[in-house]
């Protein structure tokens, strides 16, 4: 069975695919199929409302299972900055160590035990049929003072989690075991499962 990842994002393709595949899911781009998604505005105030914009709209053009997650960074000492705004949080078509260097300044002056963070993970699967599966993981940690570690992206080698290890320093087996999509992806695989089954 394939579903559409309703994103550019390689990395979360690959971490979509790699949760889904015990299922029989592969989750594939649309550029693998031969199609293009429209640009879809992230309007939504919640991860789950731009997650299932991403998803209806791929679902309407593919008119396949379509996939799509909202993931951010939520800093308890900036009110939950930068929130759903994570992917923008030093601007438009920023870097991720443009948008690392940015969060690290306005921490400077936050001392270590106030650093808590945590990120979210919302995910929407839509189906041809229009019915639709929502999830939501998280994933509790800390804002390091600088980054560390090679793998991962985002804001992974400044979010440091259990072991005083960032995502970035991780395999990609131990990220997905405690990462915020990795646990939405498990909730997702369980409800498909029973999705299936009907």
């Amino acid at each position: 069975m394939i579903f559409i990842a309703a994103t550019h994002n390689e990395n979360k393709i690959k971490e979509f695919d790699r949760i889904l595949k015990p299922l029989g899911i592969s989750v594939v781009s649309a550029e693998e199929c031969g199609m293009k998604l429209p640009e879809v505005k992230e309007t939504g105030k919640t991860f789950a409302e731009n997650a299932e914009l991403k998803a209806r709209s791929a679902c309407e053009t593919t008119g396949r299972p379509c996939i799509a997650d909202d993931s951010g960074l939520m800093v308890d000492a900036l009110g939950g900055r930068p929130g759903v705004f994570s992917a923008r949080y030093a601007g438009e078509g920023s870097t991720d160590e443009e948008k690392i260097e940015k969060l690290i300044i306005e921490l400077k002056d936050t001392p270590d035990g106030e650093r808590t963070a945590h990120f979210v993970c919302a995910i929407c699967c839509c189906f041809p049929d229009g019915s639709k599966i929502e999830v939501e993981g998280k994933c509790d940690g800390s804002i390091g003072f600088a980054p560390r570690g090679t793998d991962g992206f985002g804001y992974d080698p400044i979010f440091f989690t259990e072991g005083n290890k960032t995502f970035a320093e991780l395999s990609s087996n131990q990220k997905d075991a405690m990462s915020h999509r990795g646990n939405a992806l498990r909730l997702l695989a369980e409800k498909l499962r029973e999705k299936i089954k009907q």
